[in-house]
């Protein structure tokens, strides 16, 4: 009797013991681990883990300071995805949040790269090219001493020859399509905008092609003179086009290939 007394003592502590540990909660870990392990799998290319380990830091609300670190980590780890999309709106909401940052240059330059980064093609969206323009030109305004003036430069003057790169391709269309007066429309107004572009040779051209097509003589003879001078290697090429393809003159230019240079 003593003997099953013993053992059902015993059984009862057993179990009594598993109760407890399958009770205990599991240590929570502290705003800081998250955010170091974070780190590790970032520094590992594991970018969604890293999001993941970033986003419970921020959602601690435990530290202004190592939240705002979180929010920009995670704006950085979307950005070395190829989630550039993910990473301009996560850029811009640092911005708004924290205007006074010390990153936030850095923040508004990364949400000027995720914008450019996204750019295509010519037949494409041209969104992303405005936007890149638009926060490019806001960076080098603000921020006019930062180390990445010299890339944010650099990146906006691809901006803008692919811009005039695209009213050049309109422009073009129009002409072959023989709607004239907008195509004397597009390229006179891509004239004003792009002042200095290298690639206004092409401008030129289809618009001495539209003004000639819509019988405005005077007018393209005009535009042929100023290829005469600025750009005349451009215009021989262009009169050679012209004659190796239906002996008229620029009688079907051929479409303007853009290059994609992310």
């Amino acid at each position: 009797m003593h003997s099953r007394s013993l053992r059902y003592l015993g059984l009862f502590a057993a179990l009594s013991l598993i109760s407890a540990c399958a009770s205990t909660p599991a240590p929570v870990k502290t705003p800081e681990t998250y955010f170091k392990e974070g780190e590790t799998a970032y520094a590992s290319r594991n970018y969604e883990e890293a999001i993941n380990q970033f986003k419970k830091v921020k959602e601690s609300y435990s530290s202004p300071e190592l939240s705002a670190k979180a929010e920009l980590k995670i704006a950085d780890a979307h950005f070395e995805n190829g989630a550039f999309i993910e990473a301009a709106a996560a850029y811009e909401d640092f911005r708004k949040l924290h205007p006074g940052n010390e990153k936030a240059p850095y923040a508004l330059f990364r949400l000027a790269l995720s914008n450019y980064n996204e750019i295509t093609g010519i037949d494409t969206d041209q969104t992303a090219v405005k936007n890149a323009v638009h926060y490019f030109q806001e960076f080098l305004a603000q921020y006019p001493a930062s180390e990445y003036v010299p890339q944010a430069k650099e990146k906006l003057a691809d901006c803008r020859a692919k811009q005039l790169a695209y009213e050049n391709y309109v422009g073009n269309f129009y002409v072959r399509t023989k709607k004239y007066a907008s195509a004397i429309k597009r390229l006179n107004e891509a004239l004003q905008r792009f002042s200095g572009e290298p690639g206004l040779a092409d401008t030129l051209v289809n618009l001495e092609q539209a003004y000639r097509k819509s019988g405005d003589t005077a007018k393209a003879e005009e535009i042929q003179k100023r290829l005469d001078t600025e750009y005349p290697a451009r215009l021989r090429e262009a009169k050679g086009a012209g004659k190796s393809s239906k002996g008229d003159r620029g009688e079907e230019l051929p479409m303007i290939i853009f290059k994609d240079a992310k």
